[in-house]
């Protein structure tokens, strides 16, 4: 009797003792994936934040670089405008009216 006492008592102390360190493990596992989730976080944020620097660091490329071919293109226009002037007034022969006065007003 005595020894089915002890088989009894050191099997709950056994049972009691493996609950408890399967609630100690399951506590550090969620503690462990809390950490992780945030960590994760704190990752996708840096990459957000990366991304949104990149987009405005092309965006202001972008821009850059349309001014410039905006004024490249309104001097081109100038150069072209001013060469047919001076081929008009060269070529003018006096016989008719200048071209300024000829054209079409739209």
């Amino acid at each position: 009797m005595s020894w089915r006492r002890v088989i009894l008592l050191s099997s709950l102390s056994a049972l009691a003792l493996l609950c408890m360190l399967q609630e100690g493990t399951s506590a550090s596992v969620g503690n462990r994936q809390a950490a992780a989730e945030g960590v994760q976080e704190a990752e996708n944020r840096q990459k957000l934040r990366d991304d949104e620097l990149r987009r405005e660091y092309y965006e202001e490329q972008r821009n850059e670089f349309e001014n410039f071919v905006e004024e490249q293109r309104d001097e081109q226009e100038e150069r072209t405008r001013e060469a047919v002037e001076q081929w008009r007034q060269w070529h003018y022969d006096g016989l008719y009216p200048s071209y300024l006065y000829n054209r079409q007003n739209i």
